[in-house]
């Protein structure tokens, strides 16, 4: 599958060498306003694919997008420290309307995958720019905060991350849930696998959690500027779901419907992704309390779209 990625910043190239590295992609475009960053980037990662995958990795304009099945829109300016990923939809609105005509007109057939922040309100913004089945157009959403929760509770519980099954879903942001109730390990609920293991999840546990999941992007940008190599995994994760038409359960972002509780809002829940993008949607046996949370990030996301669109 050839992928194009658009924005050769930290997070689009951090993608585009997860992709090769994994051999996600036949061929991978990477294309910015930059020219001379898109080429070295696509310079230094073909460099690498004697060690991985055989992946043709070149520089070029949008009309090399011809052909793509996939295209990564990782464009737009990038989180200032202690900016919240809301306050950045403002300054990313214009990028994306000059973008996506220009990536629509030379991939027609793709599916576009958006990583930019915040990434609910661009892909509610991109749905509308693209004009394009909604299923055809995925965020990011919450697929690295899942990761993270699934990564802190296993070293909790000292045990291989994939063998966690926990959610975080709404809102790639503040405002997001993590599914503690409907958490399983191997198939084992999470309250029982403790219990069996004497590991216990309590409140303090929880919240430390909680906080590192909720946090990460925070601190980590703080110390080194930004996040790219955990969302760039991800992104390559989405990709391979796309390709190989895999029909794998992910946290993703894309227009909500056929859910009263969530009309039309892009934002995380269980997804379906396979060749032609999310194929159905799942929404889990929640708590009283997740259910609300989960309708008040939805809330968040509406309200911002609706100001970016006044």
């Amino acid at each position: 599958m050839k992928v194009g990625v658009v924005g050769c910043g930290f997070v689009g190239s951090s993608a585009a060498y997860a992709m090769a590295l994994l051999g996600v992609a036949s061929e991978v475009v990477l294309i910015d306003l930059n020219r001379k960053l898109a080429r070295a980037h696509a310079e230094d990662i073909l460099h690498a694919t004697p060690f991985a995958a055989a992946v043709r990795v070149v520089d070029g304009d949008y009309a090399e997008l011809e052909g793509a099945g996939l295209v990564v829109l990782a464009c737009g300016v990038g989180q200032k420290p202690g900016e919240t990923r809301l306050q950045l939809m403002g300054r990313n609105a214009k990028v994306f309307e000059a973008v996506i005509p220009q990536v629509t007109r030379h991939a027609p057939q793709a599916i576009l995958l958006i990583a930019s922040n915040p990434v609910d309100v661009v892909t509610h913004m991109v749905t509308g720019i693209a004009e394009i089945p909604s299923e055809r157009v995925i965020g990011s959403g919450t697929i690295l905060d899942t990761a993270r929760f699934r990564t802190l509770l296993a070293e909790h519980l000292n045990i291989s991350p994939k063998s966690v099954h926990a959610y975080v879903l709404g809102e790639h942001g503040d405002s997001e849930v993590l599914m503690w109730s409907s958490a399983q390990v191997g198939g084992v609920a999470l309250e029982e696998f403790a219990r069996q293991t004497g590991r216990g999840v309590d409140a303090e546990v929880m919240k430390r959690i909680d906080d590192g999941v909720r946090r990460a992007a925070y601190l980590i940008i703080e110390g080194k500027g930004a996040t790219y190599f955990g969302i760039g995994a991800g992104l390559a994760r989405i990709a391979r779901a796309v390709r190989d038409d895999e029909r794998v359960v992910l946290t993703v972002s894309t227009r909500t419907v056929g859910i009263a509780e969530f009309p039309e809002v892009c934002f995380s829940l269980p997804r379906v992704v396979g060749a032609t993008g999310v194929m159905s949607t799942l929404l889990p046996k929640l708590s009283d309390d997740e259910h609300q949370a989960l309708v008040r990030s939805a809330g968040v996301i509406q309200q911002a779209a609706a100001e970016l669109a006044a």
